[in-house]
């Protein structure tokens, strides 16, 4: 198991096909009503999710320059407190990963290793500052940042909202989001000094009573050491039942550090 489908998953387990109706996050040809900024935020959070667990079934591929790969996964998210992913090829668990708001672990079989730390080594390795919330964000379809916290900008573009983060710095966000429901169809963070991008991207989306949830999810990286794409689905999704979370390194792994 790559180290980096293991970091992958840890990130970037979302998206669903589940037993609903799903509606297509793309916006038909139509005049979008203009609205500031900090309207299309406001609307934006007044889809809050409402659970306190989420149990996800998924199917997962991951590529990059040299390989593919095609996983199973287990999902299971303790809101603002716990996510653990458990990753599987022909039924057999390969891989592992726990992370609360102070740390990150994993473990993979095949060579027999793990890493257990906290959140800036997955951050240099995506180009973006992590931290729990923006991964549990990332899995129930909602913007990275708490964008209540920043400034904006807003442009009209195919028919979505677009927010672009106004800091003058190096990183750049840009936030789109569709204007019937105000859900997140796309986000970007650029890096453009270290030549760093990493691009979400929402295509559906399905709403149940507990949240406003994705039906699958598109996910592009780039750097100068390659560029990677998953593609995830959902099999099935279930709300506010009483999950464990079991997890423990095995004895006799071998601790490495993810540059």
């Amino acid at each position: 198991m790559n180290k980096y489908l293991a970091i992958a998953a840890i990130v970037f387990m979302v998206s669903c096909k589940p037993k609903a109706v799903a509606t297509s996050a793309t916006v038909t040809e139509e005049v979008v009503d203009d609205m500031k900024a900090t309207k299309i935020i406001d609307n934006h959070y007044n889809n809050k999710s409402d659970f306190s667990t989420l149990y996800i079934k998924a199917n997962a591929r991951y590529a990059d320059d040299k390989q593919a790969q095609n996983v199973t996964a287990e999902i299971k998210i303790k809101k603002d407190q716990q996510i653990l992913v458990s990753l599987r090829f022909l039924g057999i668990t390969m891989a592992k990963a726990s992370i609360t708001p102070t740390s990150v672990s994993y473990y993979e079989k095949v060579k027999g290793t793990y890493f257990d730390g906290d959140f800036s080594a997955l951050s240099q390795w995506l180009g973006t500052d992590l931290d729990y919330s923006k991964i549990q964000n990332m899995l129930t379809g909602e913007a990275l940042d708490d964008l209540n916290k920043g400034k904006y900008t807003k442009i009209l573009l195919d028919n979505l909202y677009r927010l672009d983060d106004s800091n003058n710095g190096n990183t750049k966000k840009s936030y789109y989001f569709n204007p019937t429901d105000f859900s997140v169809n796309k986000q970007e963070v650029t890096q453009t000094a270290e030549n760093r991008s990493i691009q979400i991207t929402y295509p559906e989306r399905v709403t149940h009573k507990e949240a406003n949830l994705p039906a699958s999810v598109e996910i592009k990286t780039a750097q100068p050491k390659g560029k990677s794409e998953i593609n995830l689905n959902y099999n099935s999704v279930s709300f506010n039942e009483e999950l464990s979370f079991p997890y423990s390194i095995p004895d006799g792994y071998k601790r490495i550090i993810i540059k």
